[in-house]
């Protein structure tokens, strides 16, 4: 039997985008145009591509546009969240490492009493039923069940695609496995709780409106994506300050550096991370860049 904590190693935005979409979309797919991006210094010349993913989509979606295609190829190298997606076992390994310590609570007793039939839910319809979570820290709890609850695949994550075109080429990355899963192990307790609260949250939410963070990211609804990343878990200031603002800030140093060289990056990181006043874009623009849409 596979380890359940083994098996739900992923990274931490495809771990959190639980109001992802269905399987099976209920209404025919909106024209794609997804957030996508140039980056052009004040002299105007053009540094880079900024594309906004998302982690998990439905079999057969088109998102692809020939815009996109075009940059994949002129473009001279990937930067990404991390670069070895693929090395599942890798990540399996980190995520182990940092989410397992002994003497935790009940998992139901880590939560808001609120959000109890949510937590009844996923624990009887998942491989978790009756699974132990004493040993499981509360911040890999959250993640494992979210991606319980996902009700798309992984594996036609943007981002994974993206990745595949530039298989043999240059592709470096923000952060890594290591250093992105920190992010959560070292959240206070409170946040951690606050965190699961926040995915159980987002699980009632999706059986409301399960296509929203689709259709919303194929149409580019720039204002309906920065509502999404700031609502639910990301409401909660120290989660979104810790898991979007900080890390914003630390990319744009990176890619400042970056975009002064003479090759072309494009950017493929989540969504959440190029909307919104505090997006990679908005940072880029008061250091002297031009951020133009492209696509509309």
């Amino acid at each position: 039997m596979i380890c359940p904590v083994r098996k739900f190693a992923l990274t931490l935005v495809a771990a959190l985008a639980v109001a992802s979409c269905s399987e099976q979309p209920t209404e025919p797919q909106v024209k794609a145009d997804p957030p996508f991006y140039e980056i052009a210094s004040p002299n105007g010349e053009i540094e880079g591509w900024m594309l906004g993913t998302v982690h998990a989509l439905p079999d057969d979606t088109r998102w692809r546009t020939q815009a996109i295609a075009d940059v994949v190829g002129r473009a001279d190298y990937l930067i990404v969240e991390i670069a070895d997606l693929e090395d599942r076992a890798g990540v399996s390994a980190i995520f182990t490492r940092l989410a397992a310590s002994p003497g935790h609570p009940e998992i139901a007793d880590r939560i808001d009493p609120e959000y109890a039939p949510e937590l009844s839910s996923l624990l009887t319809m998942t491989q978790f039923a009756g699974y132990d979570f004493s040993n499981t820290e509360t911040w890999a709890a959250a993640l494992m069940l979210a991606r319980a609850a996902a009700q798309s695949d992984p594996g036609n994550g943007v981002d994974r695609a993206i990745l595949a075109d530039f298989a043999g080429r240059d592709v470096r990355e923000f952060e890594g496995a290591l250093a992105q899963l920190s992010i959560f192990d070292t959240l206070p307790e409170q946040d951690q709780r606050d965190l699961l609260d926040g995915v159980l949250a987002e699980v009632r939410t999706l059986r409301q409106r399960p296509d929203r963070l689709r259709d919303a990211w194929l149409a580019g609804d720039e204002d309906e994506l920065a509502q999404i990343t700031r609502s639910g878990l990301m409401a909660d200031p120290e989660l979104y300050n810790a898991l979007l603002l900080h890390r914003n800030e630390r990319w744009v140093q990176q890619l400042a550096k970056e975009l002064q060289g003479q090759r072309r990056p494009l950017v493929a990181v989540g969504t959440g991370h190029l909307v919104g006043p505090d997006s990679l874009g908005a940072m880029l623009e008061t250091r002297g860049y031009t951020v133009r849409r492209i696509g509309r």
